[in-house]
């Protein structure tokens, strides 16, 4: 049986600051992640207050490692590294944006299936990017370990991580 490769290959973005970010920058950390846009009307900005209240929830047990959550733009044509830090900022303060070129984006959201496409321009240019609704959850060494979708609420996405953290063990060492 041939496993899924989800989240293997590397990733080279912008952070929300114009800070250049690859995958390897956050090896050693617990990383949620999610594929999104900042003209979402109402899904992307509810998942990401859901990721916010989960690494909230997260963060109440000190003797858990931090979670780094990340957001990648699917519509890069209009999310800029501007647009991104300023609607970063209505998240968790951790949270850190990363946006790219068409291509670099691309070649991110391949490496963990998502699935994105721009929706027709109505008369003001305005447009939904149609985009695969899952939270990513990766482990200090990078690699895929679980994923969350909508219907699962930060306690139960807490709970679920708050499991891989305790049983982790690293497939690279």
């Amino acid at each position: 049986m041939k496993k899924l490769s989800i989240g293997q290959g590397n990733f080279q973005l912008l952070d929300h600051t114009g800070r250049p970010r690859t995958k390897a920058d956050f090896l050693g950390q617990w990383v949620l992640l999610y594929f999104g846009f900042t003209h979402c009307p109402d899904i992307c900005p509810d998942e990401l207050e859901k990721l916010s209240r989960v690494v909230e929830l997260l963060d109440q047990d000190p003797a858990l490692p931090r979670v780094q959550p990340l957001f990648i733009t699917v519509d890069p044509e209009r999310d800029d590294v501007a647009a991104v830090a300023r609607y970063v900022r209505d998240f968790h303060p951790r949270l850190l944006g990363l946006t790219g070129s068409p291509e670099q984006v691309r070649e991110a959201g391949k490496a963990y299936r998502v699935y994105y496409s721009a929706g027709p321009k109505d008369e003001d240019d305005d447009y939904i990017v149609d985009h695969t609704v899952i939270i990513y959850l990766l482990g200090p060494d990078g690699l895929f370990l679980d994923y969350y979708n909508r219907g699962k609420t930060d306690a139960k996405i807490a709970q679920s991580i708050r499991h891989h953290m305790e049983t982790y063990e690293s497939l690279l060492s």
